[in-house]
């Protein structure tokens, strides 16, 4: 059997991941547990799609669960005091010029399970946090996105 990934994240989201475990096996267990019985009572089965949403539901929850406890249980946490503020690395909220927009933008640099790219929580596995990472303060660099390439200057590095 493979080793299984190590999922490097902030203790942000580690938090994150915590609290919606916790969620899933207290209050939307028992939410899908009522739906079951209520569905239950309607009778025949094999028409009923109420139950067959539930256990559709029920499924996806005990998937995400296991998920969850998967990653968290392989997580490695990055120290905030560990982060190096003259290098771009995970933990890291870079601050470049986008040269494509002709604007700043602070990016956060997280795990893969941290994601969040519309909030500019960006991967350390994506194209622009794996073209960021290692990187200093002045640097120019292209990187190659889906839609082409795109050009940033780091500006700043902090914790």
């Amino acid at each position: 059997m493979s080793e299984s990934k190590k999922h490097i994240m902030t203790y942000e989201g580690i938090k994150k991941l915590e609290d919606e475990l916790e969620y899933l096996k207290t209050v939307k267990r028992k939410e899908i547990t009522e739906k079951i019985k209520v569905a239950l009572s309607f009778g025949d089965l094999s028409e009923n799609s109420e139950y067959d949403d539930a256990k559709n539901e029920q499924a996806f929850v005990e998937g995400r669960i296991v998920q969850l406890e998967n990653m968290l249980k392989n997580a490695s946490v990055i120290d905030d005091s560990e982060i190096p503020t003259d290098i771009v690395s995970v933990g890291a909220i870079v601050t470049v010029k986008d040269y494509d927009f002709d604007e700043e933008v602070d990016y956060v640099i997280v795990g893969s399970a941290e994601a969040d790219p519309l909030n500019n929580r960006i991967s350390n596995e994506s194209p622009v946090g794996r073209g960021l990472v290692g990187k200093k303060i002045g640097d120019i660099l292209e990187i190659q996105v889906p839609d082409g390439v795109s050009k940033y200057e780091i500006l700043g590095i902090r914790r």
